[in-house]
């Protein structure tokens, strides 16, 4: 999968890396959830879609995954892929956060500070 993705010790082909991440996430890799996410949000291998990215960004980090935690609140702060829930953007962000990733402390103090 990665290999496809980053083009290493194979020629890249974001397809392939599609087709590979999303059996994987299927399967219930967690890690291949936040990537098949990343791919969905970026529209890379795929089509963009934001409600299939913002499905498996809470699946990954119902799993546990810090930055897909980070990434979850987003989606909820700016209704990207979902309704927009401030209450469940500061829920992830502080699951994230208390994890102790950088980007979502920033993004829970900014959070705070201005109640977006």
């Amino acid at each position: 999968m990665h290999h496809y993705y980053k083009g290493e010790g194979t020629e890249k082909n974001l397809e392939e890396a599609f087709y590979w991440y999303q059996k994987a996430a299927e399967n219930e890799h967690h890690n291949a959830k936040y990537s098949l996410a990343s791919l969905y949000y970026k529209g890379e291998g795929t089509e963009k879609n934001l409600e299939k990215a913002f499905y498996w960004y809470k699946k990954a980090a119902e799993n546990g995954n810090v930055n897909a935690q980070n990434d979850l609140g987003h989606f909820y702060e700016t209704g990207e892929g979902t309704e927009k829930n401030l209450k469940e953007a500061f829920f992830w962000y502080q699951k994230a956060a208390d994890s102790e990733d950088k980007f979502a402390q920033f993004n829970l103090g900014r959070f705070c500070e201005f109640g977006t």
